[in-house]
């Protein structure tokens, strides 16, 4: 939904897939529609529900033959069992690869912290499934931070990567100040805007972008490794 954060993916996708060639890389079909209704103001402020436009996108692509589905929009996971009710395919959820990740870096019982829109947090996407795996979760209590966290996201929005990747600078600092082992980045704005703005982790940071893209980049795989199978 956010342009920038499909270019991103996608490019991320590519990255993540072992091929020696054009014709090692899976092929994709990407739905980037900007124009879908905000789905932080739908959770937060009754606004009008993106689900009827989310069903149109992921009927045209699964019209366009797509065998696997991925959906690179954290908020808009608010929506997921609606989007995967009923269809034939996997559909791989972004806060769950990232958990994955997270697994791999961080032993049990640490604390992660989370940069998210406020909807993701009202939501609980990513506290319900780590404090599920066995961690503490920390997220940005500051009014301050909770407003640079917005502003950033909207700079990114408006073609300003740099400027939202420094706002977002701010609330990494505060999180690494608690003592956080690992951040999660949990809005898909927040990873190419600190890669504008040159900001490098004191903690470990978790891409839940990337994460998703080697997800699908592994699925991709695992198909193409069954003899008869198209993935």
């Amino acid at each position: 939904m956010g342009p920038l954060a499909t270019v991103d993916f996608l490019a991320k996708l590519i990255a993540a897939t072992p091929a020696a060639g054009d014709a090692g890389h899976a092929p994709f079909v990407a739905a980037s529609i900007p124009q879908i209704p905000s789905r932080v103001a739908a959770i937060l402020a009754d606004g009008d529900s993106p689900l009827p436009a989310l069903i149109g996108a992921r009927d045209r692509l699964l019209a366009a033959g797509a065998t696997l589905l991925a959906m690179p929009c954290n908020t808009a996971h608010h929506w997921y069992d609606d989007l995967a009710r009923g269809i034939d395919v996997p559909f791989l959820h972004i806060a769950d690869a990232a958990t994955d990740d997270v697994a791999t870096r961080v032993p049990a019982g640490a604390t992660v912290g989370v940069i998210a829109t406020g909807a993701t947090h009202a939501i609980g996407l990513y506290s319900a499934r780590l404090e599920r795996a066995g961690y503490r979760v920390a997220v940005p209590v500051d009014a301050g931070d909770l407003q640079a966290v917005a502003d950033g996201i909207a700079a990114v929005k408006r073609g300003d990567a740099a400027a939202g990747g420094r706002l977002f600078a701010r609330v990494v600092s505060a999180l690494e100040r608690r003592g956080v082992a690992a951040i999660v980045l949990g809005c898909t704005e927040v990873p190419p805007g600190l890669a504008a703005a040159g900001i490098r982790p004191d903690v470990p940071w978790v891409d839940p972008t990337g994460a998703l893209a080697r997800a699908c980049a592994a699925a991709w795989m695992r198909a193409r490794a069954v003899p008869g199978r198209e993935a």
